[in-house]
């Protein structure tokens, strides 16, 4: 009775074992390769989320052809902006493409450091931020009408701000290298002067004039004959504000193109003053932004 009893248990073990080998299978076990060829659809955070799945995805995430997949063309250039001297040329030809893209998402200063990159994560391309210090202002050394303001509300932890001026102009350009594809320009600025107190954040209008009489007109050419021309008034006293200069076309990753920009109001019947300029930034166009609302000009 017992052995009967045992060999029953034991078929239907058998049985149960046999109808569930097939479904046993799991993603675990799909070979690296394989694994490999799935990361190449998607985007990087995706990869990253997968490849703490299992081991077959953990390992794949490490593979330099699915990383090389997700960095722009001209990766070795942008490399070139990190680390200096020649520790940092080692640290380079040994870095695989994962730690590439891991160190070029995040900023990369150039330009005596008023200047940064940095990797979109998604896109693959390429966004930049310029200090107020890296522009062209006119009239900045004078302090009757500007003074560098310490922030921790500016990547830089800097702001120009504009008590008064007849004349008002901010000029930039740069000479860079962008990867594949469509670019949008903006001016971060900020009307009225804000501060903290006891912990919370003020702003003060009281030096906010002039704004609202002749709009402020901005101005974006390349170095291939690309141009944009725009204009509006500047509004909403209180909150960082994205105004966009115009886009561009970047379709040769090797070749450096040349971008100038400018946002002036030059109308001197009358002054304008309250305004704090914070950066220039460049952004693949159609990118969601955290920095401020985004105002689009009319042409």
């Amino acid at each position: 009775m017992g052995a009967w009893v045992s060999g029953l248990l034991g078929g239907a073990d058998s049985a149960a074992a046999a109808a569930a080998g097939p479904a046993a299978v799991g993603l675990g076990d799909l070979p690296e390769l394989c694994a490999a060829q799935v990361l190449l659809r998607l985007d990087p955070p995706e990869i990253c989320r997968l490849a703490r799945l299992n081991h077959a995805f953990r390992g794949a995430a490490g593979a330099d052809f699915v990383w090389e997949a997700k960095l722009p063309e001209n990766y070795r250039y942008l490399m070139e902006f990190v680390g200096t001297g020649e520790e940092g040329r080692r640290r380079r030809r040994r870095a695989g493409k994962k730690e590439i893209y891991a160190r070029l998402s995040k900023p990369v200063p150039f330009g005596d450091g008023q200047k940064e990159f940095w990797l979109d994560k998604i896109k693959g391309m390429i966004c930049m931020a310029l200090s107020s210090k890296a522009l062209v202002i006119t009239g900045i050394d004078d302090r009757r009408y500007w003074q560098h303001m310490p922030t921790s509300e500016s990547r830089f932890q800097t702001v120009a701000y504009l008590q008064q001026i007849w004349w008002f102009e901010v000029v930039g350009e740069v000479d860079f290298c962008f990867p594949v594809g469509t670019y949008s320009l903006y001016f971060r600025v900020h009307l009225g002067k804000f501060y903290k107190r006891f912990g919370r954040r003020h702003c003060s209008s009281e030096h906010v004039h002039g704004w609202n009489k002749k709009p402020v007109r901005f101005q974006l050419s390349t170095s291939d004959g690309q141009q944009a021309l725009s204009q509006c008034y500047l509004e909403e006293p209180g909150s960082w504000v994205l105004y966009h200069a115009g886009d561009f076309v970047a379709s040769k990753p090797d070749q450096p193109m040349k971008l100038k920009f400018s946002m002036a109001q030059i109308d001197c019947t009358h002054t304008k003053g309250g305004l704090c300029v914070d950066s220039v930034l460049i952004y693949p166009k159609g990118k969601g932004f955290q920095h401020g609302r985004v105002v689009r000009s009319q042409r």
